[in-house]
């Protein structure tokens, strides 16, 4: 597009894009940031497969965002474990609409309950509009099977430092998969430049809040003009 400098951001899928382009550090790139970030400790990841409990020398934040991440991998990962192992054989998602926008409703137990409030009439975050529009687009492109096959073809592991050493911005929701500690943060991050943890927002930070995203980013990169 011509930019000689530039920033990236992402979260979900999104977000490891965006941490494998800070650990690439293309010519221009300034920063990163990142509302999903791969910051668990090994020695936490480790404790988290062993099913042993969380390691005694964990903080309190610490503690509550390992006991979040627990909880996701043992119920609220089944989604992803079916597209990684089946994607192609996922065909209901393209033969039925209501397949479809019941396998997007349904996503992790936070981000499903964030979703399902607008059906119980509360006004926060997204509308019936805006998971109608995402369930069509998805329909219309006849994308959820492709879209599916990304789980299959990653090789990273979830939630994993990557190496990242370019200046990284981290906002810490607190619906997310797990809220990232300032610790695990400084820890992933030998060069993070912005940490901020906001009053509310989940996984899908980008789409719920963005007034509140565009708000952290605007702070986060401001030193880098």
């Amino acid at each position: 597009m011509g930019y000689d400098r530039f920033v990236a951001q992402g979260g979900d899928w999104g977000a490891i894009v965006t941490e494998q382009i800070g650990v690439q550090a293309p010519p221009g790139l300034l920063s990163i940031h990142a509302n999903m970030p791969s910051a668990v400790p090994a020695e936490v990841a480790s404790a988290l497969h062993s099913g042993n409990g969380p390691p005694a020398e964990l903080s309190s934040e610490e503690r509550q965002a390992f006991e979040r991440i627990s909880f996701f991998f043992a119920h609220g990962v089944s989604y992803a474990q079916l597209m990684a192992n089946h994607p192609q054989t996922l065909y209901g998602l393209a033969d039925s609409p209501v397949g479809l926008a019941a396998w997007f409703i349904d996503h992790d137990l936070r981000s499903y309950r964030l979703i399902a409030r607008v059906f119980a009439d509360e006004h926060e975050g997204l509308t019936r509009d805006d998971i109608l529009d995402n369930i069509t687009l998805t329909w219309l492109t006849n994308s959820a099977i492709s879209g599916a096959r990304l789980y299959r073809e990653n090789k990273l592991p979830f939630f994993a430092p990557m190496g990242v050493k370019v200046p990284v911005a981290i906002t810490a929701f607190p619906d997310e998969l797990y809220q990232c500690p300032q610790s695990w943060a400084e820890r992933a991050y030998p060069n993070l430049i912005h940490y901020n943890q906001v009053e509310k927002g989940g996984h899908f930070a980008a789409w719920e809040q963005p007034a509140i995203l565009t708000q952290k980013l605007r702070a986060a990169f401001r030193s880098l003009r």
